[in-house]
């Protein structure tokens, strides 16, 4: 099931990143570069967050990139999901929703809350999501920093 990924799951986590932003496309395209500098930025850095690889009978068929916040509003930390991907040929089975329902025991550290985007066009998602209890507008502004260090 859900597990933590590991150095040699970056190949798969890469290709199911670029698969996502395909199907679900963001504001930004999103490269094979960046989805490795997340991926190492989380190993080295695990206060920031984590990543979570979908593994069935040694497959990889998913993956969610977990991002801590701490809401000074909500007084805690706040896990993000910002973002979870479950192969089209592996949909339906509860899996998405199973690490959905369980992110307290995943995330090893108290929580307040748990946080997610989604783009206005993913009913699927949406209904998802509003099923398992998220509520909310989907409303986020953002705006990319004059002097990001982002991967190009």
């Amino acid at each position: 099931m859900w597990r933590e990924a590991q150095p040699e799951d970056d190949d798969v986590v890469a290709t199911l990143c670029l698969m996502l932003n395909h199907e679900d496309p963001g504001p930004a395209v999103v490269t094979d570069q960046q989805v490795r500098r997340t991926l190492e930025e989380l190993r080295s850095n695990p206060i920031r967050g984590k990543a979570l690889v979908l593994d069935i009978s040694g497959r990889l068929v998913g993956y969610a990139l977990l991002i801590s916040f701490w809401s000074n509003e909500l007084g805690g930390e706040v896990c993000t999901v910002d973002e979870i991907f479950v192969a089209p040929e592996e949909r339906g089975h509860g899996h998405a929703s199973a690490l959905l329902q369980s992110l307290d025991d995943a995330w090893n550290r108290p929580l307040v809350a748990t946080s997610l985007e989604i783009s206005p066009t993913n009913e699927r998602a949406a209904a998802l999501y509003r099923r398992l209890g998220f509520e909310g507008s989907n409303t986020v502004l953002a705006r990319r920093s004059q002097n990001s260090k982002a991967v190009e």
